[in-house]
């Protein structure tokens, strides 16, 4: 058992997947305000997947790493917050990037974070503006992605539907 894993807090009902041999894993962190908000960050216009995309907290998953490692240092790497609990998985899906790098399953989760969230120390060099959402602030979230592909749209309304009340 990894230090994450002894500090994080996982709720009893959520599953957390192990890679199997050769799988590509991605997570991703919904992180809520007090107003109920979803943290968002808009992916700079050279980045290979999804440019000058908003997107939730996350990326990949290295060989070897488990998924709440995975997850706990994304948050920290993006955020500068630390994963103090994971309440719920979201959803878990597949799919294939534009990159040519093949299929990835994506395992998404609510979580609790510690940090002052009114200043995260974003990686600019990735990601060029972060807000928070909340239900009647959604449209941006489809900005420059194909009808169809409103992955992170669909899933911010759907956690902001679902958990009104997850603060």
């Amino acid at each position: 058992m990894s230090d994450i894993q002894r500090h994080v807090a996982v709720e009893a009902d959520v599953e957390i997947p192990v890679p199997a041999d050769g799988e590509v894993w991605v997570v991703g962190a919904v992180v809520l305000d007090r107003n109920g908000r979803v943290f968002a960050q808009k992916r700079s216009p050279d980045r290979r997947l999804f440019p000058n995309c908003w997107d939730i907290v996350g990326g990949h998953v290295e060989p070897g790493e488990s998924l709440l490692d995975a997850l706990a240092r994304e948050v920290e790497e993006e955020t500068g917050w630390h994963l103090r609990s994971v309440r719920r998985l979201l959803g878990i899906t597949t799919w294939t990037g534009d990159d040519g790098a093949g299929e990835r399953h994506e395992a998404d989760y609510l979580v609790e974070v510690d940090g002052d969230l009114n200043r995260p120390a974003l990686e600019w060099s990735e990601h060029t503006a972060y807000d928070w959402f909340g239900p009647g602030d959604l449209p941006p979230l489809k900005e420059n992605r194909a009808p169809g592909e409103y992955f992170i749209h669909d899933l911010v309304a759907k956690v902001l539907r679902v958990h009104p009340d997850a603060t």
